[in-house]
């Protein structure tokens, strides 16, 4: 591949800037997983239809597949990568691993990320709400109440958790 089709941009992911040399047409899932390690997001279905490859583009869900890595310059990425912090799992994947959200785990990182949007606001969500901020992820094994489950556990703990994270 020919390195003069490349151009250098600046990707702020999980609070820190990235400078990582793009072709123009290359998706923001491919940069991340390929260019900036950020493997918890999953490439699947590259047509947007999963969810597998969700993350917060300025707090709101998106499929990473169906953006252009070079139009997000100065927007804040956050990938599933970023939730923990210091050693320390983020209230929203602590439930999870509390009511078994994960099966195969394939679209957990999409899933808590779509969760994270919808808990920044909407604290407190009706699970009519909780399955329409949810309706872009596929969960392959079905595991669906469980999902539901970690989602109302983790409005519980961000309720619970004075000040906490969201």
């Amino acid at each position: 591949m020919d390195n003069n089709l490349k151009q250098l941009i600046h990707l702020n992911v999980n609070g820190e800037i990235q400078e990582i040399m793009v072709e123009s047409h290359w998706s923001l899932s491919k940069v991340l997983r390929n260019g900036c390690g950020h493997t918890g997001l999953k490439e699947a279905c590259d047509e947007g239809a999963c969810g597998a490859c969700t993350v917060l583009i300025d707090g709101i869900a998106v499929p990473s597949c169906m953006l252009l890595a070079v139009e997000q310059e100065g927007k804040a990425i956050e990938t599933i990568e970023g939730l923990s912090k210091d050693g320390k799992l983020h209230p929203i994947q602590e439930a999870w691993l509390e009511e078994y959200g994960a099966q195969c785990g394939f679209c957990s990182p999409g899933m808590i990320m779509s969760t994270k949007a919808l808990l920044a606001h909407t604290p407190d969500p009706t699970d009519d709400e909780i399955k329409e901020a949810l309706g872009g992820n596929i969960c392959i094994c079905n595991n669906y109440e469980h999902i539901l489950n970690s989602v109302r556990n983790a409005a519980r703990k961000l309720a619970h958790n004075a000040g906490g994270e969201k």
